[in-house]
């Protein structure tokens, strides 16, 4: 872990869980989005998450050494990823990206990546 990363510019993994605690929030009320997590407790699927943005922006490497590559449309093709989850993900997402107190420049740069990385995840067009 690089004290440069922006992992470490955001807080580190304080900041992390933050951000995947609120937007479990929004995803716990959601009817299309809370079916796709078949655990009733949303915590197994916070940590995954939360593990998985700290690795990818430079701080632990904790997903990988316990669950492999990522592998993110692999992971996520056995649920229906269409445009309207895509947009219901995303709303979540900006709530928990602004409830964090981030540099507008970090902000736009994490914004960018979860938008498209929630782009490319969309694996059928039907409702």
């Amino acid at each position: 872990m690089r004290d440069d990363s922006f992992y470490a510019a955001i807080g580190g993994h304080d900041t992390f869980v933050r951000l995947v605690d609120e937007f479990y929030r929004g995803v716990a009320g959601d009817p299309v989005l809370r079916p796709m997590y078949p655990e009733e407790d949303l915590g197994p699927a916070a940590r995954r998450m939360t593990m998985f943005l700290e690795q990818y922006w430079g701080g632990p490497s904790t997903y990988s050494e316990e669950r492999g590559h990522p592998r993110l449309r692999m992971r996520h093709q056995p649920f229906k990823v269409n445009p309207d989850a895509r947009d219901r993900w995303l709303t979540h997402m900006r709530a928990a990206v602004d409830s964090l107190d981030l540099a507008p420049l970090h902000r736009a740069q994490l914004w960018d990546y979860l938008e498209r990385a929630a782009h490319s995840l969309i694996n059928t067009f039907e409702d």
